[in-house]
């Protein structure tokens, strides 16, 4: 098979190209995990109120993965990913109003924060 010098030069250039670029940094994206502040050891929540969760954003780095957060509730350590109790907004915020769900009482409810990555409160209680 026999290239053309055109044909040489276009692949020659393409090659060196991908190189160039390959070497080039890719931009620093930090995972961002940050803690749960509220509600925290020793909180009563009871169904059908309204609170605040809370998190700790100080420490947030510049380039985040994913800003968009939702909030979860579990109990025993399972997520009920099919109902969260809020959704779709800055993880940057801190805080985000959530209603208590009509749920079984109970004193091993966690608050899962999800956005770059996921990071549960301590274990709490919600009572009817």
């Amino acid at each position: 098979m026999m290239f053309t010098m055109q044909q040489l030069s276009v692949f020659s250039f393409l090659l060196s190209f991908l190189a160039v670029v390959s070497a080039l940094p890719l931009a620093v994206r930090d995972v961002f995990v940050p803690p749960v502040t509220y509600p925290h050891a020793g909180t009563v929540w009871k169904v059908g109120q309204h609170h605040n969760v809370t998190w700790d954003t100080s420490n947030a780095p510049a380039q985040i993965t994913n800003k968009v957060g939702k909030v979860v509730l579990a109990k025993g350590g399972i997520l009920d990913y099919e109902h969260p109790l809020a959704k779709d907004f800055d993880i940057l915020r801190g805080h985000i109003e959530v209603k208590v769900p009509n749920v079984e009482p109970g004193h091993d409810y966690t608050i899962v924060l999800f956005g770059d990555s996921g990071n549960d409160s301590a274990e709490f209680t919600i009572t009817k």
